[in-house]
């Protein structure tokens, strides 16, 4: 049966696409997802993976489509630039008409967001953020957006003043899948005390790293050290190197954490473990509430 969608809001990734059909309250009608991210295409092939994922939801009218994400990169469909902070995160003069074959699409691509000293950058999150922001109007504080480049996000005012982004996910993502250290820490659970014992010693001694690093795979080989710990221990090292870096902005600031539940989990103990309390909110619902906001800027509505 077709749900006939009045718009359809979509989160474009690297690795994933997801889409919603909605109504004009932002009501989801119907969800969609898949693997064909934009780091598995070409531009040219983004209309059809677009149109195979929606038609379901497609009728003879012109269709507004949301979309945000790495979809909007250099390397994606069609880049969509930068807006500069400081300023708030739901830049909609920054956002991309996109021509398509077919008549039936609207295609809107979001923008991201830019920073020149130190230099930094960010396309998705804003999206998040401005969801996060219409949602907590009052907010004063710090965002963190962890995954493979987590995002530490300052705001004041409803505006992004700073942000600064850290590769934890994807250093993490190298050591266990591409350096020595993989022998040691294949498979396994989560080990809570390992990991508190990896982010205590990067905390405490950060110019230790690398030598601690190569002391997993050491304890493995000389202690018996098993993969669970070796791992836990990893990511504790990881994300400890992480806080140490970022505590400027989250030392005595109200601290939220947007991301994939555990993940998001595993940043609250730390940052508690730091005797800064962090609260989590829900990532999708955010990502929604940023590209609702930017069907009602584009539909002239408040």
């Amino acid at each position: 049966m077709m749900t006939q969608a009045d718009w359809i809001a979509v989160d474009w990734g690297t690795s994933n696409f997801r889409a919603w059909a909605c109504s004009r309250d932002g009501t989801v009608l119907k969800q969609v997802q898949s693997d064909r991210g934009m780091g598995k295409l070409a531009p040219e092939d983004f209309e059809a993976v677009l149109l195979d994922a929606i038609q379901p939801f497609l009728g003879s009218a012109h269709l507004p489509i949301i979309c945000c994400g790495m979809v909007g990169a250099k390397q994606g469909w069609q880049e969509a630039p930068y807006a500069k902070v400081p300023c708030e995160p739901a830049q909609f003069n920054s956002t991309i008409h996109v021509p398509t074959k077919d008549e039936r699409l609207d295609v809107h691509i979001l923008g991201g967001m830019s920073q020149s000293a130190p230099a930094d950058v960010m396309r998705g999150e804003e999206t998040q953020i401005a969801g996060f922001i219409d949602t907590h109007p009052d907010f004063e504080g710090v965002l963190c957006l962890p995954g493979t480049h987590t995002k530490w996000v300052h705001i004041s005012a409803r505006e992004i003043v700073s942000f600064r982004t850290f590769m934890t996910g994807e250093l993490f993502a190298l050591l266990s899948d591409h350096s020595v250290l993989k022998y040691s820490v294949m498979g396994g659970d989560w080990d809570q005390s390992a990991f508190e014992a990896g982010l205590d010693s990067s905390i405490s001694a950060p110019q230790m790293a690398a030598a601690h690093l190569f002391g997993l795979r050491a304890e493995g080989l000389v202690n018996g050290m098993t993969p669970s710990v070796a791992r836990s221990r990893l990511s504790g090292m990881l994300i400890g190197l992480e806080l140490a870096g970022s505590k400027p902005y989250w030392l005595g600031q109200e601290i939220v954490v947007i991301g994939d539940p555990k993940l998001s989990e595993v940043y609250v103990q730390a940052l508690g473990m730091q005797h800064a309390p962090a609260k989590t909110v829900n990532a999708d619902q955010l990502t929604l509430s940023g590209l609702f906001a930017a069907y009602r800027h584009l539909k002239g509505t408040s």
